[in-house]
């Protein structure tokens, strides 16, 4: 039996290379493909990253991005899926969206609520640490990401969703701060490897 798991994120789920406009990692190296990598045989790996991409918000700078939008038809299309994970919230963190800890953490509850409607499992990706070179888009980031791991812990207990701190195991780039490089995504894949592996 072949299971499958959905990699639903923005552009570090894509796989863009920090400071490199339009740039991105081969499969190899970016996380979904660590992931199939360390799942081996008996697994696929579907990947849906999308650079801009939010949990809930539009963002007047970057239309067609709300995650909202776009999973259930995402979910319908590469069904039946037996774990999601979503990895999102550093768009969120932008200074135009207005958007706090606890809203961050409510728009991903929102997603795992609809992905758990079609598949068994969901984990919920906190974010990693935020590099110190950060764009004035991002001002004041720093401090609502220390709050988002409570927070989206928080949100996973009460929808029944997993939860893994990326904010313990990874930082950003610091060539950009928001995106990670080749040892960031090497983490990620390996962690969420082993945490689907002790689950199934």
């Amino acid at each position: 039996m072949t299971r499958a798991v959905l990699c639903f994120g923005d552009s570090n789920t894509y796989g863009s290379i920090p400071g490199v406009a339009g740039g991105r990692y081969d499969w190899e190296t970016r996380w979904p493909g660590v992931l199939a990598r360390e799942l081996g045989d008996g697994w696929r790996v579907v990947e849906e990253g999308l650079p801009g991409r939010t949990t809930v918000f539009d963002d007047p700078l970057a239309p067609y991005r709300r995650g909202a939008d776009y999973l259930p038809p995402c979910l319908d299309s590469h069904t039946p899926l037996d774990a999601v994970v979503i990895f999102l919230g550093t768009n969120d963190l932008k200074t135009r969206l207005s958007a706090g800890p606890a809203d961050i953490a409510g728009g991903l509850g929102v997603l795992a609520q609809t992905a758990l409607a079609v598949t068994p499992r969901v984990l919920l990706l906190s974010l990693p640490r935020l590099g110190a070179e950060l764009s004035g888009e991002f001002a004041g980031a720093n401090e609502k990401a220390g709050a988002l791991p409570r927070c989206i812990a928080e949100v996973a207990a009460a929808v029944g969703a997993g939860f893994l701190d990326l904010s313990t195991l990874v930082t950003y780039s610091a060539i950009d701060g928001f995106h990670l490089d080749p040892d960031g995504h090497a983490a990620i894949g390996d962690a969420v490897a082993q945490h689907l592996l002790d689950v199934f």
